[in-house]
């Protein structure tokens, strides 16, 4: 099976515990099922799979009836991979079957919908299938791979294509070099119809299905624009033995930062399969990821993220999860985030790690003095501050009155933290 189509969004990276070592991972922060990604593109006239979505096996049974396709392809809708060698707790081996039956359709949604799928990415108990994809089963004929981008190196979009699709483009990027074809275009122009039409032609397209992939590579262009997309790559970008061009399978990244006049878009974020804590942080602008340890880390931004994680198991501890403040920090986000990590039966210490460019460290005290007080905080509480208005912060903390451990730098801070548990 392919990698379901997805839509995700740049957003800071958020991070897994692995074993001993902290691996980096980028993480959807905007979560799309494939059906409401594949619907964006048919909406601005790409060519899909004809589809229809169902939440019982009823409704799958008239839609397969509805498709009046030679072959039908039943897809579980949940963001995980690997659904296609999943296996459902109704005893059902795969998420993804093809039939030429619609009642074969209906007896396979009955043991689908209500069920939980395991695969390699989701946990061992599995995620609940809500809803079902049934859609037209296409052949492939030939695949090739297209992408749009943003390149700062070109201060704006650039087409990249090449004729060997449906395999990792990066592979081909370093064995065959010379099949990929680059293509800047001017992003006050526009996609001129000479460059659709010589990048359909690099991709290998011949005879009438080089105007035809000419013209939906306009059409993935204009979604690129109008959605404030960063990047849209499609992977296979393939033809049919019917003569068809389709998009079977693509990627597309957001610029959060046009969330603002993207908000069908955004309302269509699927939250449903995160961990509920993670919903919770996420509604006051804070990023959670749990982890398997038992020392809290409380950091802002990413790296600095990553070096905490990193230093405290150098130091022999492990972190029990992290959150990660981000830039604009009130009072009340403080409050929050220390409420989200003392919730967490594991947590045995919490360590604070914050740098404080954009963030003023002032700030950042008053919210861990309230927290402690109103929280009546039982773990023991290491700081680390440094930067923007760092001397008020201290003299916030001394005058407290309360147990917090300050720290002169992260080695400290980590070595603190590490054996305040160790002594418990």
């Amino acid at each position: 099976e392919a990698v379901p189509l997805c839509i995700s969004i740049c957003q800071s990276h958020m991070w897994i515990y692995l074993k001993n070592a902290v691996q980096l991972t980028p993480r959807r922060w905007l979560n799309l099922q494939e059906y409401q990604s594949k619907k964006i593109m048919a909406d601005h006239g790409v060519a899909v799979q004809r589809f229809f979505v169902a939440d019982s096996a009823n409704d799958a049974l008239e839609a397969a009836q509805r498709l009046k396709a030679k072959e039908i392809v039943l897809k579980a809708q949940i963001l995980a991979g690997g659904r296609g060698k999943g296996i459902f707790n109704s005893g059902l081996k795969g998420g993804v079957h093809l039939t030429k039956d619609p009642k074969t359709v209906e007896q396979l949604a009955k043991q689908m919908i209500g069920y939980n799928l395991s695969t390699k990415q989701t946990s061992k108990d599995g995620v609940t299938v809500k809803k079902v994809m049934v859609a037209e089963a296409l052949d492939i004929s030939r695949e090739t791979y297209f992408a749009i981008l943003m390149d700062r190196a070109c201060n704006g979009p650039v087409m990249v294509g090449s004729p060997q699709g449906g395999v990792d483009i990066e592979e081909v990027a370093v064995t065959s070099p010379e099949l990929i074809f680059k293509e800047e275009i001017d992003i006050f122009e526009g996609i001129k119809d000479h460059q659709a039409l010589q990048m359909a032609k690099n991709l290998g397209f011949q005879g009438a299905l080089q105007q035809q992939a000419a013209d939906q590579i306009k059409k993935l262009y204009n979604l690129f624009l109008e959605i404030d997309a960063t990047q849209v790559e499609v992977n296979p970008f393939g033809e049919t033995p019917e003569g068809q061009v389709v998009c079977f399978d693509a990627k597309i990244n957001f610029d959060d930062n046009a969330e603002f006049r993207q908000k069908e878009i955004f309302a269509m974020d699927d939250k449903s399969e995160n961990e509920p804590i993670e919903n919770e942080a996420a509604k006051y602008d804070l990023k959670y990821i749990g982890l398997d340890g038992n020392i809290a880390c409380f950091v802002n931004g990413a790296g600095l993220a990553m070096a905490t994680c990193d230093i405290i198991s150098l130091n022999g501890g492990k972190p029990a999860n992290f959150l990660d403040l981000g830039g604009g920090v009130k009072e009340a986000q403080v409050y929050q985030a220390f409420k989200l990590l003392t919730a967490d039966p594991k947590v045995e210490a919490i360590l604070v790690n914050i740098f404080g460019g954009i963030v003023n460290c002032a700030i950042i005290a008053n919210g861990i003095t309230k927290a402690c007080q109103e929280l009546e905080l039982k773990v023991p509480l290491v700081v680390r501050l440094e930067g923007t208005n760092v001397q008020e912060a201290q003299r916030i903390l001394s005058d407290s009155g309360l147990p917090i451990t300050s720290a002169n730098d992260l080695e400290d801070a980590a070595k603190k933290a590490v054996a305040s548990v160790a002594k418990k």
